[in-house]
């Protein structure tokens, strides 16, 4: 009965999530058909995107230091719904930007890539993000181990580090929201590591008395 009320409010709680997420999306359709893109649709629209992809991204890496600071285990549960719909609105600022913006005018992107480095920095985000989504299911675990694919998806560090650095190139004058964002993925890489340092002193700590242990009784065997 209990498992039953807990996987309920799992998936009603799943479902809010959800519905959050789409709230971008729904309030920059309201807005293109009402007409009140800006004098200038084609940015807002990329811009829109891009901002709503670097918060997603930070809220995923948010998780893992809350669910263990607040001892709520729970939490990690969505996660995987949270990066998705960052690298779906990843894609939507990359489309946006490659179909509209671009037109798909080849040698205008090449130019762009070699002139705006701010470019490359945000292509390398998302590029990281597409194998993240793409094995992001319980089959993909199975399939690469957990250990492989606990390393693969690594990959998220490149790719927030990546989007802070493509959001402060981008800014010309006004950098305080891409400082801002930088900070906090530094704050939860911070403690990611710490934790790592500590985790690592902590296994070093025990395996020390176990192996004096065992080269005490290897040295009094070869003695005897």
């Amino acid at each position: 009965m209990a498992k039953a009320r807990s996987n309920a409010l799992l998936r009603v709680a799943k479902t809010l999530l959800f519905l959050a997420c789409l709230v971008p999306l729904a309030h920059l359709g309201w807005r293109a058909w009402n007409g009140d893109l800006t004098p200038n649709p084609i940015e807002y629209i990329t811009h829109f995107t891009g901002d709503w992809t670097i918060r997603l991204i930070v809220a995923t890496l948010a998780v893992t230091p809350l669910r263990k600071l607040l001892r709520v285990p729970a939490l990690i549960r969505y996660r995987r719904m949270i990066g998705l719909f960052a690298c779906f609105y990843g894609t939507l600022h990359f489309l946006t930007w490659l179909c509209v913006d671009k037109f798909f005018q080849w040698p205008e992107i090449v130019k762009d890539l070699s002139k705006r480095p701010f470019i490359i920095a945000g292509f390398t985000a998302f590029a990281c993000m597409l194998p993240l989504a793409a094995t992001s299911t319980a089959g993909w675990i199975r399939r690469l181990g957990g250990k492989r694919w606990r390393l693969l998806h690594r990959l998220i560090y490149v790719t927030a580090i990546a989007a802070v650095t493509h959001y402060y190139w981008l800014v010309k004058s006004d950098v305080r929201l891409p400082l801002l964002y930088g900070a906090l993925v530094a704050l939860e890489l911070g403690y990611r590591m710490v934790v790592w340092a500590r985790e690592r002193r902590w296994r070093g700590v025990r395996s020390a008395p176990r192996y004096g242990k065992l080269a005490s009784t290897g040295a009094e065997r070869g003695l005897s």
